[in-house]
């Protein structure tokens, strides 16, 4: 399927998580406590497997033929620990939530809701950076994205909008407007994406995919860990890894 101008697969994909994250909204409210908690588990489980899949590109034949036998691992380990203590000295996670509340509040205010305080803010930015990691990371993002712009299709974010609708519906039931706002992340991901792939062409290889989708299942286990509460890590602090991971993959495929 051919989009009739580049961005038409973003577009539809913006459109589908709004559609979904509105119906989950308005159906949220009716759902007890309990069968939210419940649903919060089995997102925690479904990211999960998306992230343990997601993870298991480190064995990509592609990334394994850039870098050589048994570096695609210290790759993601490189990507990690560099992008984890960029992101802690500049305090990603510390700004994510400070904006995160800021526009928590202004949402309720304009829209009359009661729900204040720290368990309002910490439900709004696991709405927002659980949904956005989800639907920006992946090779159904880079690669869908990268297509819509070289203009060779719109098949694979039209399949990701499917389940991207479905995904946002489910996570908006319990965790609200933060996954509506996933929307923002989604729009500025992939139609930055669609741009380079309209302005430099095809610059980002399969092992360059591998990497990332490797580098982005690791922050998805720890989305899982936060929405299981089994522990709180601070992903955020990590999203830096997701731009090193393709820059280490060029350096050590140059030096090699």
């Amino acid at each position: 399927m051919d989009g009739a101008f580049p961005g038409l697969g973003t577009v539809i994909n913006v459109v589908a998580v709004i559609g979904g994250s509105i119906i989950g909204i308005l159906a949220g409210h009716r759902l007890p406590e309990r069968v939210r908690d419940v649903v919060t588990d089995c997102l925690g489980l479904v990211t999960l497997l998306v992230a343990v899949l997601s993870a298991l590109e480190v064995t990509s034949p592609a990334l394994r033929e850039a870098v050589g036998q048994g570096v695609p691992v210290l790759i993601v380990l490189g990507s990690l620990l560099i992008g984890g203590i960029t992101g802690s000295l500049l305090r990603i996670e510390e700004r994510l939530e400070r904006l995160a509340g800021n526009v928590q509040r202004l949402v309720s205010r304009l829209g009359g809701r009661t729900e204040r305080g720290h368990a309002a803010r910490e439900r709004f930015i696991e709405g927002w950076l659980t949904a956005s990691l989800l639907f920006c990371v992946g090779p159904l993002t880079v690669l869908g994205s990268l297509s819509d712009g070289l203009g060779l299709g719109i098949d694979q974010l039209a399949l990701k909008s499917a389940l991207d609708f479905f995904a946002s519906l489910a996570f908006a039931s319990t965790f609200g407007i933060g996954v509506l706002f996933s929307a923002v992340s989604v729009a500025v991901v992939q139609g930055g994406l669609t741009v380079v792939g309209v302005t430099l062409g095809e610059v980002a290889s399969e092992a360059h995919v591998a990497a990332l989708t490797a580098v982005g299942g690791l922050l998805l286990v720890g989305i899982a860990l936060r929405l299981l509460r089994i522990r709180q890590i601070p992903v955020g602090d990590l999203l830096p890894a997701l731009v090193v991971a393709p820059i280490l993959v060029s350096v050590v495929a140059q030096l090699r």
